[in-house]
């Protein structure tokens, strides 16, 4: 992947911790510019995310959104070192995770389409998120990326049937996320964060404590 291409990385929104594991992912694996896109009403009531690189978008004022997407497109567009790279979250508002059809708004779209002007190519990537339980008493959040797809002037249609591919994409790439969690098969799939154990992996630990400690005492008297 070329760094001096910008990146979109195009998400299912289903809940509020979104906007902290982007900067987990970049931080761990991506080192690019980070740019999130959340909505105007959540980023007033979180201004700490701001500190991520996030800004906002008001699509009740198409003034203000059109201004939010020039925005986006401008940091795109910068000369830089590292890639640039936006996280937008194409719903809007957070929906649970298996509702269908995934309706997206157009605004991903328009910025790709906008930084087609500018740019060569762009990458458009799917991201999705799902948070599940394994045998555990804690949750554990499941993230997963698709290979990017590299857009360019020649192959771009239009902003319509972007958006349209991406909820297509964006959809059967959860279904296949859920599917993997429900077959355990995790053969491919690497920890980002360890939280704090649950109880019931305490209580495993104890347990080989006690009955191994047993069995120490046991082995030492003979």
């Amino acid at each position: 992947m070329r760094l001096d291409i910008p990146i979109i990385f195009y998400c299912n929104h289903a809940y509020w911790w979104d906007g902290f594991w982007t900067q987990l992912c970049t931080e761990a694996y991506f080192k690019q510019n980070l740019y999130i896109i959340i909505e105007y009403k959540q980023l007033v009531r979180y201004q700490f995310f701001t500190r991520l690189g996030a800004f906002s978008i008001v699509r009740e004022n198409p003034r203000e959104a059109l201004e939010t997407i020039n925005y986006a497109v401008e940091k795109l567009t910068e000369p830089s070192e590292k890639q640039n790279a936006l996280w937008i979250f194409p719903q809007g508002m957070i929906e649970h995770v298996d509702k269908r059809p995934i309706v997206f708004f157009n605004g991903a779209a328009k910025i790709a389409e906008r930084v087609l002007e500018k740019l060569p190519a762009i990458y458009m990537c799917s991201m999705v998120s799902r948070i599940d339980y394994i045998e555990e008493q804690k949750p554990e959040l499941f993230l997963s990326f698709k290979p990017p797809m590299c857009l360019t002037k020649e192959n771009f249609v239009s902003a319509k049937a972007l958006t349209a591919a991406m909820q297509c994409q964006t959809e059967a790439h959860l279904d296949e996320l859920k599917r993997l969690i429900v077959e355990r098969d995790f053969k491919h799939a690497e920890i980002l964060v360890e939280g704090a154990l649950s109880i019931n992996r305490r209580w495993d630990l104890f347990r080989a404590y006690i009955f191994g400690w047993k069995k120490w005492v046991k082995t030492k008297e003979g």
